[in-house]
């Protein structure tokens, strides 16, 4: 059924406005493509409230679907069209940020050839970027910028070549005498090293806050945070135990001897996303010797109780999404405070467990990185 349109404003040549057709449901057709599709690729698209559109070749379907992540409103099922190309749009708007998607077509899964691909859910997703009002802060601009690169480091324990990327600030490869501090990042389940650079825009955001003269330029390090295999629902699977050995006996030995580094526990912190979150946790109680930094980003808290060596701790950031539970997080930060233990807190407004939520984490933490 054709939907009904309605003229909301017309513009006019005295006041200059432009603006839209939107439809009875109040939703305005000014969508444009993604940011994140594949070269010439029209769709899916976005439109300036947030809401989005997929259309999807598929003649000989019965029925198409796609399926959102977190923070995405979860399923959208869409009409078939004359053409073979079905079309639908979400319910309602899309928190601001980075989503992962896939597309079913009669029971099975796949991924929309229009748009790129992002490495989540423990499989390569379709991605869509819902434009956010504060997105200045990770944006692409003219200024000086790091490199990432990629390392493989040799692992005992896992017997195996493992990978690693690499951020080092702009002008790290003009002046080798120049140490700096490290930030070890980990992403979330499901995820892998590739994360923080691809979804986070981490070397972005690093960038832009060095341009500004906000932060002490560092190198980030961010592998992969898996050392056996494991399904949704059983974490508990997970050997942290082999993962720490990894990181603290394996990893940070290869980046200090190959890297400009500042190798002391002083200039040496640790963060991680969800998943990472739990890993940064628990790494950094046992290991206190190591890391004088810790940031969960949507992944617990510390108590005082935990912290066995106060003297040892520079900073604890704990942060997460106000649709998460901010209260949970701003109580802990307190608590700490008050056991005489230098924490602070962030909330992400308007966002989940998801990369805006993370992005925003990020820029919050950097400039309290090795002061």
């Amino acid at each position: 059924m054709k939907k009904k349109i309605l003229v909301a404003v017309m513009a006019t040549a005295l006041t200059g406005v432009t603006c839209f057709a939107q439809t009875s449901t109040g939703v305005i057709e000014d969508f444009k493509p993604s940011s994140l599709n594949q070269p010439g690729q029209e769709f899916p698209q976005v439109n300036s409230q947030g809401y989005a559109r997929f259309k999807i070749f598929a003649p000989s379907a019965d029925s198409v679907k796609v399926s959102l992540g977190l923070g995405g409103r979860g399923g959208t099922r869409l009409a078939k069209a004359n053409d073979g190309f079905w079309i639908g749009t979400t319910e309602g708007p899309m928190d601001e940020g980075f989503h992962y998607y896939n597309v079913n077509i009669d029971g099975g899964k796949f991924n929309d050839p229009g748009a790129m691909n992002f490495y989540g859910s423990v499989r390569w997703e379709s991605g869509i970027e819902i434009p956010a009002h504060d997105q200045d802060f990770y944006a692409l601009k003219n200024v000086p910028h790091g490199n990432v690169a990629q390392v493989l480091f040799p692992s005992a324990i896992t017997n195996t070549l493992r990978r690693a990327f690499v951020y080092t600030p702009p002008g790290y490869n003009s002046n080798s005498k120049n140490r700096y501090p490290v930030l070890y990042l980990q992403h979330g389940w499901g995820e892998d090293e590739t994360a923080w650079s691809n979804q986070g825009h981490a070397n972005l955001i690093m960038d832009n806050l060095i341009a500004e003269g906000k932060i002490k330029p560092f190198i980030i390090v961010m592998t992969y945070g898996m050392t056996n295999e494991v399904k949704w629902g059983k974490m508990r699977e997970f050997k942290i135990d082999t993962f720490q050995t990894v990181l603290t006996e394996e990893l940070i030995p290869y980046i200090d001897a190959h890297f400009n580094t500042i190798a002391n526990q002083s200039n040496r912190a640790m963060a991680g996303l969800s998943m990472g979150g739990m890993e940064t946790h628990t790494i950094t109680l046992n290991k206190p010797e190591v890391f004088a930094y810790y940031a969960l980003l949507s992944g617990g808290i510390y108590t005082p109780e935990e912290i066995k060596d106060k003297s040892k701790v520079k900073l604890i950031f704990i942060s997460c999404g106000s649709k998460e539970r901010p209260d949970g997080v701003k109580n802990a930060v307190t608590t700490l405070q008050g056991a005489g233990i230098n924490a602070v807190s962030y909330v992400s407004e308007n966002t989940a467990h998801e990369f805006l939520t993370w992005r925003r984490s990020l820029y919050q933490l950097a400039p309290l990185l090795f002061k």
